[in-house]
């Protein structure tokens, strides 16, 4: 009889963000009248830009005759794709990476889930505590994690890195050695983030020790502050000890029509084997390539045009992330982040548990986000809000907080 990958059955209840859809709609049946405003889910809602709607409408037509008809896309990715990113994300910036080591794929989540499959299965994995739940969660489903302590919420194999108001919300180097490290800068959940010489401190350790950093730098186009790198390869001995995964659904709205991409620097080794080696031999085996349509949506990203309509769009969200961190804040609330990050991580009022003011918000104010607690264990008695609504909806969503 075939059997199962039992480390599945070890996923406490369902995906974080798709219990909270099921809450709502339970909500939302049981009170059809109620306007609902989320800004739970980190999903956008402005528009694609027009430079990237024209340019996904030209290469239609380009799909449609077929002299500039596209079949499968290459592996890492068309290479006019390829090269706008490492001239415009890492050229610009001072960093030196190559065309080959740029990997196109459908978004960051796909890939900050599938990346582990390249390590071996008792490599340790050290997390900040709160964490993007995708991190852990497919580190359970590969069997890495060992068991679950429902008391605690907390994996025993794995090395929680608390990330408090105590230390201003940014992990500290661990007393047990990993093998693998996820950071996540401007950091999802919490909106922090470090400073690069902080993070240069966290290449220097990995270096150290012979650990790998896995940098989701999915937020990077909502960093205001001049003393915080964009990219971790901005630092010294990064590319011997950094992968890096990239989105376009934060900076540039694609979270309806899918695109990432991955950095694996040839550099980075595991004694003589190149990880940029691995995840080639992976990327060509189980994926076959973000739609050309998308991809050439994604090269309009980088174009003046873009670039103008996009720093448009992201100074939208920052203005909403403002709207809710000033407006909670005059109300009373504890707040954080939203300067550097589309997110705001409040403390919860009068040490209520994080899902308790979920249900208090959306029973009293029609408002959705995302508890705390649902990122791991130290996120208990803090609440996310994204900066993702529509200008309208932010403010009215405070004002019903502030009501409240």
């Amino acid at each position: 009889m075939f059997q199962i990958n039992e480390n599945y059955l070890k996923l406490p209840g369902s995906y974080l963000f798709s219990t909270i859809a099921k809450r709502v709609a339970a909500y939302k049946e049981a009170n059809p009248d109620q306007d609902i405003i989320s800004l739970g889910i980190g999903d956008v809602t402005q528009p694609l830009v027009p430079a990237i709607v024209n340019r996904l409408h030209s290469a239609v037509d380009e799909m449609a005759d077929a002299a500039t008809f596209k079949g499968y896309a290459p592996d890492l990715g068309y290479a006019f794709l390829r090269q706008a990113i490492v001239d415009n994300d890492y050229k610009a910036r001072g960093v030196d990476i190559s065309t080959d080591e740029i990997f196109v794929s459908d978004g960051a989540k796909s890939d900050s889930a599938n990346i582990q499959e390249i390590f071996g299965s008792d490599n340790k994995i050290a997390v900040c505590d709160p964490v993007y739940p995708v991190y852990v969660d497919s580190n359970v489903m590969a069997g890495r994690t060992g068991t679950y302590d429902a008391a605690t919420e907390r994996w025993s194999d794995v090395i929680y890195m608390p990330c408090t108001a105590a230390n201003n919300f940014a992990p500290e180097l661990p007393k047990e050695t990993p093998d693998l490290i996820y950071l996540c800068f401007p950091n999802n959940p919490t909106g922090s983030t470090i400073t690069k010489p902080q993070l240069q401190e966290w290449v220097d350790y990995a270096n150290k020790v012979g650990a790998c950093i896995i940098y989701d730098a999915a937020y990077e186009a909502y960093i205001t502050e001049e003393n915080v790198a964009h990219s971790i390869y901005e630092c010294e001995g990064a590319k011997t000890c950094a992968i890096e995964i990239r989105s376009f659904s934060k900076n540039a709205g694609f979270t309806g029509t899918r695109l990432g991409f991955t950095v694996i620097p040839k550099d980075l080794k595991c004694g003589e084997v190149s990880l940029n080696a691995l995840w080639a031999r992976r990327h060509g085996t189980k994926f076959n390539g973000a739609p050309y349509i998308i991809q050439a949506a994604g090269a309009a990203v980088y174009t003046d045009e873009g670039k103008a309509q996009l720093k448009e769009q992201v100074g939208y969200y920052q203005r909403n992330a403002k709207v809710i961190y000033d407006g909670l804040k005059e109300a009373g609330y504890t707040v954080s982040g939203g300067v550097n990050a589309p997110y705001i991580w409040m403390e919860t009022p009068d040490n209520m548990s994080s899902w308790d003011f979920f249900d208090k918000l959306l029973e009293h104010a029609h408002v959705v986000g995302t508890p705390g607690s649902g990122f791991g264990p130290s996120g208990e008695g803090y609440f996310r809000l994204t900066a993702f609504g529509t200008y309208e909806n932010t403010v009215k969503a405070v004002e019903r907080i502030k009501n409240m």
